[in-house]
């Protein structure tokens, strides 16, 4: 049996533990705004020292500041691939490993699709899937090392369903491919100590959100009426799943998505 097929422990364990990422680094991309600044803030609540990356420095030295001890900015653009060489470099050399990774940054891509312009098109596809495949495989060292490596992908509800009538195709073609991406990365490394999972919200506050969808009343009575629980999700209950995610509760969760959407895909 190998360090990686332990038998599992029986009994009730220490439940507080279960959620514990004291000890552990973190590494959040798109951590400037939105959901990435949130899950910074909730996995060093929960203990994790935290690299925070993202384009904007002021905006994440700013959430350096806030946060305090463990936590450290560091400016990266995903489609960089120096940039991300040098992300990994950093949280191993400041942090001594890297245990969690949230491939968060994302950027959307609407209109018709007869009309959305090859540069759109690529670029979507460039940050929302090359760029989590590429800092994933340049991380996967270090988080097989951790012995209990887990990267978490934000993926979509619209990765399992079509936006219609919104009208996105690239972003929709980036997030379904994240579901399988997930799938096949789990399986390739589900031995090697490291899980690998996608959170897919429904309709949240963040950057891409504000304006197009949560901005006016229209937008809000689209989301009341084909939502079941006919709101939008609030910041804070993504939390929950985030740390399931990236502690041992989940230990022998793997190649999942989890769908966060106030059962809009249930429909």
């Amino acid at each position: 049996m190998t360090e990686t097929e332990t038998e599992p422990e029986t009994g009730i364990g220490d439940v507080a533990a279960l959620f514990g990422l004291g000890g552990r680094t973190a590494v959040v991309t798109g951590a400037s705004s939105g959901l990435g600044a949130r899950f910074a803030r909730v996995l060093h609540g929960a203990g994790a020292s935290v690299v925070l990356a993202a384009r904007r420095r002021d905006r994440i030295e700013q959430l350096a500041d806030e946060l305090g001890a463990r936590a450290l900015p560091v400016v990266c653009d995903v489609v960089r691939d120096e940039d991300l060489v040098r992300l990994v470099a950093t949280a191993h050399e400041t942090f001594g490993g890297i245990d969690v990774l949230v491939n968060n940054a994302g950027v959307p891509g609407a209109g018709p699709a007869e009309e959305e312009d090859p540069e759109t098109w690529a670029r979507v596809l460039a940050v929302n899937v090359t760029a989590p495949f590429r800092l994933s495989q340049l991380a996967q060292p270090h988080l097989e090392a951790s012995g209990r490596g887990s990267v978490i992908t934000i993926g979509s509800m619209l990765g399992l369903v079509a936006s219609a009538p919104v009208q996105q195709a690239s972003y929709c073609t980036a997030k379904g491919a994240i579901v399988n991406m997930t799938r096949e990365l789990a399986c390739q490394w589900a031995r090697r100590g490291i899980r690998v999972n996608s959170i897919a919200p429904g309709w949240f506050p963040s950057e891409m959100t504000a304006e197009e969808m949560l901005g006016d009343e229209r937008s809000l009575q689209f989301i009341r009426r084909g939502c079941p629980m006919g709101r939008p999700g609030a910041e804070h209950e993504l939390d929950g799943v985030l740390l399931f995610l990236a502690g041992d509760a989940s230990s022998y969760c793997t190649g999942q998505t989890v769908v966060v959407d106030g059962g809009w895909t249930a429909r």
